[in-house]
C-alpha cells in the first residue's frame, strides 16, 4: 500500500482546527500525511472592537501566523493557500479556483479527501464556493484530458468527505454559544445539524483533543466566535471537541454500505 495521504480543503485559518483539529491530529499521529489547502487567509474575520480593527492585509498576517503555528500543532505536512479574499470565495473565477485545487491533489495525490458539505454547516458562502470547488477539482484531477497548470499527470481520489456536525454535538454547544445565526443578501442562516443516522463516519479522536485544543487555542484572533466554550479549562474542553469527528462519506471507490465506519480510510488499508 502507497503511504496513505489525508488533504483538507477549507476556506479560512480556524476551520481545520475548530472543524477537525482532533482527525487531523490523529492522522498525524499514525504517520498519515496530513495536508491542508485553505482558500483564503482570513482577512476580514475581525470580532474585536472596530477601532482596534488592524485592516485586513494586517489581519490576513496575523491570521496566517496562527494557522501556520496551528498546523504545527496537528502535525500537517503541509499547508498551501489557493489566494482568495476573506468574504469573497464565492466570487472567485471557478475555472481558476479548479485549477488551482487540481494542482494541489495531483502533486500530493491523496486517496482521502474533506471538505465542507454542500451547506457549508452553517450557510457560509466561502464554505460553500470552496466545497463546490473542491468536489469539482477531484473529477477533474482524475480526468487525464484535463489539463492544470503544471501539466502533472491525472490522480484518481478514492474517497471524497464532508465534515459534518451531528445533532448530539450541535445541542451540546449551542448554549454556550448563543446566536449562532448569520444574515446573507436577504435570508437568515445558521447551523445546520445533521441526524445522528445520516453521519456515515465517526472517527475516535479523544486520545488527540488535547492537541486539537492547543491549535484552536492558536487562533486567538478568533476565540470570540466560541462564545463561553473558549473560556472551558482543557480539561473539560476535550471531552466536547470529542464529538467531533463525524463525517459524511460522499462518496468512496472502495467501500459502502450504512455500516458505521471508524476509519476515513477504511477500504484502502
Amino acid at each position: 500500500m502507497n503511504l496513505l495521504k489525508l488533504l483538507a480543503v477549507f476556506a479560512h485559518p480556524d476551520d481545520e482546527s475548530m472543524g477537525m483539529g482532533g482527525t487531523l491530529a490523529k492522522y498525524s499521529a499514525e504517520r498519515v500525511d496530513t495536508h491542508l489547502i485553505c482558500a483564503s487567509r482570513g482577512e476580514r474575520g475581525w470580532f474585536g472592537s472596530e477601532q482596534q480593527n488592524p485592516g485586513p492585509d494586517r489581519l490576513g498576517q496575523l491570521r496566517t501566523q496562527e494557522l501556520e503555528n496551528a498546523v504545527h500543532e496537528l502535525g500537517v505536512k503541509s499547508l498551501s493557500f489557493l489566494g482568495y479574499i476573506d468574504g469573497d470565495v464565492d466570487k472567485a473565477d471557478h475555472a481558476e479556483a479548479i485549477a488551482k485545487i487540481v494542482t494541489h491533489i495531483r502533486n500530493i495525490k491523496p486517496q482521502v479527501v474533506v471538505t465542507f458539505p454542500p451547506d457549508g454547516n452553517y450557510g457560509h458562502p466561502d464554505h460553500i464556493a470552496i466545497a463546490q470547488f473542491t468536489s469539482a477539482a477531484i473529477v477533474c484531477a482524475a480526468d487525464s484530458s484535463y489539463t492544470d497548470p503544471e501539466n502533472l499527470p491525472s490522480h484518481r481520489v478514492s474517497k471524497l468527505y464532508y465534515m459534518v456536525d451531528g445533532e448530539n454535538f450541535i445541542n451540546l454547544i449551542t448554549p454556550f454559544m448563543g446566536d449562532m445565526t448569520f444574515p446573507v443578501d436577504d435570508q437568515l442562516r445558521g447551523e445546520f445539524a445533521w441526524k445522528e443516522w445520516m453521519i456515515t463516519t465517526r472517527i475516535d479522536t479523544a486520545a488527540h483533543c488535547h492537541i486539537a485544543w492547543r491549535a484552536i487555542q492558536c487562533h486567538q484572533s478568533q476565540l470570540p466566535t466560541l462564545g463561553a466554550l473558549a473560556e472551558m479549562h482543557e480539561d473539560a474542553a476535550v471531552p466536547v471537541l470529542a464529538m467531533q469527528g463525524t463525517f459524511y462519506r460522499a462518496f468512496s471507490l472502495v467501500n459502502g454500505g450504512r455500516k458505521l465506519e471508524t476509519d476515513l480510510f477504511e477500504g484502502l488499508r
